[in-house]
């Protein structure tokens, strides 16, 4: 079937083309683009035609890190970012429970640290107000989970359990857990319990409402950065109910977890590389592997070549001597792959194992990258640029209303290079825009508000954050469709609107190239067609 869509200003992202007035679609696929006269002349006669009425159209929004599962699970969670003093998190806990008195669980999803007096929650703030069954809160950074008592005794934890490799557990001044949980303390305790206790009905549902949310805002692929059995179970049980490929390009990164033991490491590469041989049927591919080298700043679990303003500071979750292990390994495989690095010393440890890579394989076809990268040592854009490594970054977590704690962590001189963007693009690096949902909004159009002005897409009354990083609308979204698939090594096939691509494309009611980019902030997606469907109409 052929479809011309005309009456339309078209961003393509293409810089050799960057602007269409109209497109032609053959089966999932876009066979044209460019002038109406050009269109008309490809559809021929008989082609269905679809007048946008002047809308604009841009190419279908790529996060190129993102949690799938989670992120349909936190839309079901109590929602906390915005309550930020303790007595108003109580008030949502209280009404959750209130209206779920048989639920054996309360979950909930995303406060922050500076909500919470001296950014230490304990157990006893939740047990004033739920206190009969487990509650597990996790930070809007999903590094940390905050529990109450109950959750302890169902957790088994106790003034005797050790903490793991690269996580630790909150004590109070008797040396008894105190409620808070963080990095493996959180991922290797609370993750597998609530794994275990959810059904396939629950994660098949939380898929679900994660695609249809996606589509809904304008994205039509993402790439699950934690990867596991569960999610691709879950993947292939939405194939087969469907019996035909979902509506949404679905790409993963294996995580690898931090054993200690090389052998038990390895053994989950290999599972990896066999999962990226799967044949495609429509559902999720594995692409690469994840490895979380250390945790996030706002609970000062990121590691800094300099300690926090207090004087703290914390190892990496990954030694340099086990990281380049599994690194040089899938580098072999000829797997991609993604490093979080959110502190100085995290990205320098990742480009160290990645160097080590290249000095022990070769030369090999490679495209990796590094997560998140915060805040970096003033070199690294440079090593970066020599190793071809790309820069994921996330323009929502330099959102002002969220900035403030972690500035007060790093102090002034380094929050003034915070997520600074223009470092990676001056020195070649491929810099891709993408959201880590659920930690912070999946909604493609307020990213792009935050990336094009640095102000909050959360809250309108701060003031922008180091507004001299922004980058200019047309680039923010070109960084988040074109490079952002090719971060993820599909710029072959989408990411920007050109004949023989792909076609996944929105249509917007209201067009911030003409109206600025607070229209983004009010903006809709009408329409959004993923390999050439129509997924989602307003």
């Amino acid at each position: 079937m052929t479809t011309l869509y005309r009456n339309a200003r078209i961003f393509t992202a293409d810089t050799t083309a960057p602007w269409a007035e109209a497109l032609v679609v053959e089966g999932s696929d876009l066979v044209f683009v460019g002038d109406l006269p050009g269109a008309e002349r490809s559809a021929g006669t008989g082609a269905e035609v679809v007048d946008l009425g002047g809308a604009l159209v841009v190419p279908g929004f790529v996060d190129a890190h993102s949690h799938l599962l989670m992120l349909g699970e936190a839309l079901g969670q109590v929602a906390l970012t915005d309550a930020r003093d303790v007595a108003t998190i109580q008030e949502r806990l209280r009404a959750a429970r209130d209206e779920a008195p048989d639920a054996p669980r309360l979950l909930g999803r995303g406060w922050l640290f500076d909500s919470i007096p001296g950014g230490r929650p304990t157990a006893a703030m939740i047990d004033e107000v739920v206190a009969d069954v487990p509650v597990y809160l996790n930070a809007n950074d999903y590094h940390s989970c905050w529990v109450n008592t109950a959750a302890l005794a169902e957790l088994g934890i106790d003034r005797d359990t050790p903490d793991p490799i690269g996580g630790r557990i909150s004590r109070d001044a008797n040396g008894d857990a105190d409620g808070m949980l963080y990095e493996t303390a959180a991922s290797q305790r609370v993750w597998p319990l609530l794994s275990q206790v959810q059904t396939e009905a629950d994660r098949d549902d939380a898929l679900e409402r994660a695609l249809d949310s996606y589509l809904a805002a304008g994205v039509t692929a993402a790439v699950d950065m934690a990867f596991n059995e569960d999610g691709l179970a879950t993947f292939d049980r939405a194939v087969a109910r469907r019996g035909a490929p979902l509506p949404f390009t679905a790409l993963a990164h294996w995580f690898i977890e931090n054993t200690g033991d090389d052998e038990q490491n390895l053994a989950q590469v290999a599972r990896a590389a066999e999962l990226a041989h799967r044949p495609d049927d429509g559902g999720v591919r594995v692409i690469g592997i994840k490895l979380v080298l250390d945790g996030v700043i706002d609970a000062c679990t990121a590691a800094m070549n300099h300690p926090y303003v207090d004087g703290s500071n914390a190892d990496p979750i990954w030694s340099l001597e086990r990281a380049k292990v599994v690194v040089a390994a899938a580098d072999a495989a000829g797997m991609q792959i993604a490093l979080h690095a959110i502190g100085d010393a995290a990205s320098d440890l990742a480009l160290d194992a990645l160097e080590h890579a290249v000095a022990v394989n070769g030369d090999l076809p490679r495209r990796h990258r590094i997560e998140h990268l915060e805040y970096t040592s003033p070199e690294t854009p440079a090593r970066m640029a020599r190793l071809g490594v790309t820069a994921s970054m996330q323009p929502v977590h330099a959102d002002p209303a969220i900035w403030d704690n972690w500035a007060a962590m790093v102090g002034p001189e380094r929050a003034a290079r915070g997520l600074a963007w223009p470092e990676f693009i001056d020195a070649g690096v491929r810099l891709a825009f993408s959201t880590d949902a659920p930690t912070a909004p999946y909604p493609a159009l307020p990213n792009m508000y935050v990336a094009s002005t640095r102000r909050s897409a959360l809250d309108d009354s701060y003031p922008p954050n180091h507004p001299e990083f922004a980058r200019p609308l047309a680039e923010a979204i070109e960084r988040g469709t074109r490079e952002a698939a090719a971060s993820c090594r599909e710029d072959e096939r989408r990411g920007s609107l050109t004949a023989g691509r792909r076609a996944d494309f929105v249509v917007i009611d209201r067009d911030p190239f003409v109206e600025g980019e607070e229209s983004l902030l009010s903006a809709q997606v009408t329409l959004t067609v993923s390999g050439g469907g129509v997924v989602h109409r307003a």
